[in-house]
């Protein structure tokens, strides 16, 4: 019982936590901003620190990971598995992706899609370890402890 309370806590905190990304998101989606000049910024920044080697590409995609790993983790935790929420990622990836072929201004990109499933899944794969994989082992031990 104490096992089932603690993971409906845990999915609402989820759900919670799925409106705010999303909040997030979508501000940082709509927002009037260039972010071609933002990563040329990031570049210009590392190139200074000596690490030139990261282009605007890798930095564009490092952030696409990084903003699909909230997504991942708190998905993973709705679900209560990890790959639901990893393959669910994917998907509206996926969708994102064939909307940007009818914005003018955007453009569709397999990459794009690949670094959000990589975040996505290391996400998925963070709650695991911090949450699920716990949850499991307390309701063995709770199961076991009740037997005794």
């Amino acid at each position: 019982m104490v096992a089932r309370d603690r993971a409906a806590r845990v999915r609402r905190w989820a759900l919670v936590g799925l409106l705010i990304y999303a909040l997030a998101v979508l501000i940082v989606v709509l927002a009037p901003v260039s972010y071609g000049d933002l990563i040329a910024g990031v570049a210009r920044i590392l190139r200074g620190l000596g690490m030139g080697f990261f282009g605007s590409g890798w930095i564009e995609f490092a952030a696409n990971i990084l903003m699909f790993v909230p997504l991942g983790f708190l998905l993973a935790l709705l679900f209560r598995h990890p790959w639901y929420g990893t393959v669910l990622a994917i998907v509206l990836s996926a969708g994102v992706e064939i909307a940007q072929i009818v914005i003018p201004s955007r453009q569709a990109s397999l990459r794009d899609i690949l670094s959000n499933g990589i975040g996505a899944a290391l996400g998925a794969f963070l709650a695991w370890l911090i949450v699920l994989r716990r949850d499991r082992e307390r309701a063995k031990a709770d199961a076991a402890a009740s037997t005794d």
